[in-house]
């Protein structure tokens, strides 16, 4: 960035100078306008907020078009003028559309009633899209992020009546389910417009991308998360295909990483003829630098694997434990409980939707 406005600095300078020897000034000034408003459109964000104004208008052009009576429409006009009892802008525009159709009524009294008609097309678009963000927005608060980014995934923000909303619910569920390249994305375009945006926005999404620039893919913290997310799912009744192919993914995971621990483990003892702790004195102190190791172990260690395609939740006790023991030799212990309880959630899990 400094590298930059220097650079930007230099050229305007030479600028300067070139036009001054020559007489140009009027071709300077205008050189310097040209890199202003160069400057001013790389910091233009991507998205801004409709007005208040903006959004009743496409409210009220709505149910004009909506086949509501007319004391329906009056009615849903009234809920959005009481911005006292419902500051929300999106909780207003759901709150009025509720007032003029019994599908967004129904939705709004339970989250879990038919949405279907959602994916209609010939719906009108307005409505739609509104009740589709409100509604992810619900699902994010329920931590069922499967269906809020299914819900979230391809609304437009140029058209949506709360794009900050959007944004940042998109990105919650895009961080929770580790699509970290989506999730930045979100989470920059959202701090586009950082000052203006809710503080508890701006300041979770600092959290999140800082979250995510530290998130190392394959490491033990991405896996524990992976595990989290299928307690989730787990919690919800959620056994079927998805959480099982997220299951399988996180036990080939274990199985490479307590490989890449056996592999440095038998490097460790043929490089150092036995390391430490094989010679006498042993219970694996470190040997003294004053003394010579006399250990001769081989070397050599098992290969152990955590599970296939089938029995993923049941491993038997003895495997289970020697794996446990490998991952503990190297973490920390709270690793080694958040892992033990997972495989016990698993093996209580049962096939669901």
């Amino acid at each position: 960035m400094i590298m930059d406005a220097m650079g930007a600095f230099l050229r305007t300078l030479v600028c300067l100078v070139i036009a001054a020897m020559a007489g140009g000034l009027g071709a300077v000034r205008a050189e310097v306008r040209a890199v202003d408003a160069e400057r001013d459109l790389e910091r233009q964000p991507t998205w801004s907020s409709p007005a208040a104004a903006d959004v009743e208008r496409r409210l009220f052009e709505w149910l004009e078009r909506s086949p509501a009576s007319p004391e329906a429409r009056e009615a849903a006009r009234a809920v959005w003028a009481d911005d006292a009892a419902i500051p929300d802008v999106l909780d207003r525009v759901l709150a009025a559309c509720a007032a003029a159709d019994p599908r967004c009524a129904a939705i709004v009294d339970d989250v879990d009633a038919d949405h279907g008609w959602l994916a209609d097309t010939a719906v009108d678009p307005f409505a739609r899209d509104a009740v589709r963000l409100w509604l992810g927005r619900e699902c994010v608060r329920r931590d069922r992020f499967d269906d809020g980014l299914a819900l979230l995934a391809d609304l437009d923000v140029a058209t949506a009546v709360d794009p900050a909303a959007l944004l940042f619910h998109r990105a919650a569920c895009q961080h929770w389910l580790l699509d970290a390249d989506a999730a930045a994305e979100s989470l920059d375009r959202l701090l586009e417009r950082s000052g203006e945006i809710p503080v508890r926005y701006e300041r979770v999404a600092r959290l999140l991308r800082a979250d995510l620039a530290a998130l190392e893919e394959e490491s033990l913290d991405h896996i524990a998360r992976r595990m989290r997310d299928i307690t989730r799912r787990l919690d919800q009744g959620r056994a079927g295909p998805r959480t099982r192919a997220v299951q399988d993914g996180v036990i080939e995971s274990l199985d490479t990483l307590i490989a890449k621990l056996e592999d440095q483990q038998q490097q460790s003892q043929s490089g150092g003829g036995g390391g430490a702790g094989s010679g006498r004195g042993g219970q694996g102190k470190p040997m003294d630098d004053s003394r010579i190791a006399d250990g001769k172990g081989p070397g050599e260690v098992a290969r152990r694997e955590l599970g296939g395609t089938d029995g993923w939740g049941n491993l038997p006790p003895h495997e289970r434990d020697e794996a446990l023991q490998q991952i503990g030799r190297e973490f920390p212990a709270h690793y080694r409980e958040a892992i033990e309880q997972y495989f016990k959630r698993l093996a209580a899990g049962a096939d669901g939707p």
